[in-house]
């Protein structure tokens, strides 16, 4: 199961239909799969699909990569099929993480499907303008662990164009935020469609960072390097984390509240973010040698 320490930087959509990219993910450096049965997989393979990525995921070894399956809704020919499937899959001890629901617009969505599927963690895909105005109730459900922004379908009900600086996002994506951080949940960001464009995708990645998401969603593995690297902490915020704790410590031993940093105030608050960034910089490497 999906743990709060887990690192999420990069989260690459795979087609639950293409065996061969099913195999290759094994030894992508990737934090988390999102193993897709809905947009990426064309109608008339879909149910192949479904039988394809169940079998797969149990005998297959993803190693410490966290694997979740994106269904089909249930308003589709396909979604209570995907369901039940892996509800047996899962039983019979396929290894999966949790479950992703697309377009997830109130808690009813949630409920429908955690009421065919026990015990799975559900994620909601948020990218529906109605998801967006009831987010902080969908986060509130019991079964929820984590949340994905699907900016694509977001623009395409907005009628939005694209922008560099996702002003039109910035709602959303704002919205989600705080609905996932009040109730304790893992959201990544959605993705970047210009695969061979290096700068815009890192630019998107320290945005997302700098706003406060836990990663990325990602359409290609040429995008992992760069989407781990911008939300991993860096050498420099680790140094810093390490000698803020150090200076707070002294400043406490002698019994002061506050201590000062490279110029700073360094308060209880920084402590606890510094802590952080040293518990992630730890599970990251901890990934890695895994």
């Amino acid at each position: 199961m999906l743990t709060g320490a887990r690192p999420f930087r990069s989260v690459l959509y795979i087609p639950g239909s293409k065996e061969r990219a099913l195999e290759k993910a094994k030894d992508l450096p990737a934090d988390a799969i999102i193993f897709d049965l809905e947009d990426a997989v064309a109608a008339d393979e879909k149910p192949a699909a479904r039988a394809l990525l169940a079998q797969v995921l149990a005998e297959a070894d993803y190693g410490p990569r966290a694997r979740i399956v994106r269904i089909n809704g249930l308003d589709s020919d396909w979604g209570r099929d995907d369901v039940a499937t892996f509800a047996k899959a899962i039983a019979a001890g396929a290894k999966v993480d949790a479950i992703l629901i697309p377009k997830v617009s109130t808690p009813a969505d949630l409920d429908a499907v955690a009421a065919l599927i026990p015990d799975v963690p559900l994620w909601a895909m948020m990218e529906t303008a109605l998801g967006m105005l009831n987010a902080a109730s969908i986060a509130a459900h019991p079964r929820l662990a984590g949340m994905v922004m699907g900016t694509n379908d977001l623009a395409k009900e907005l009628g939005s164009r694209f922008r560099a600086d996702r002003l039109a996002m910035q709602a959303g994506l704002g919205l989600c935020l705080l609905a996932a951080r009040a109730y304790g949940l893992t959201i990544v960001d959605g993705v970047y469609n210009a695969f061979k464009d290096e700068a815009g995708l890192l630019a998107e990645c320290e945005q997302g960072r700098d706003m406060g998401f836990d990663g990325k969603t990602l359409i290609h593995p040429a995008q992992l390097e760069i989407a781990n690297i911008a939300f991993a902490p860096s050498e420099a915020e680790i140094d810093l984390a390490r000698r803020q704790i150090a200076a707070f410590d002294e400043a406490e031993a002698r019994g002061l509240g506050v201590a000062v940093v490279d110029g700073r105030i360094v308060e209880n608050l920084h402590i606890v973010t510094a802590r952080q960034t040293l518990a992630k910089a730890e599970a990251i490497a901890a990934l890695n040698a895994s």
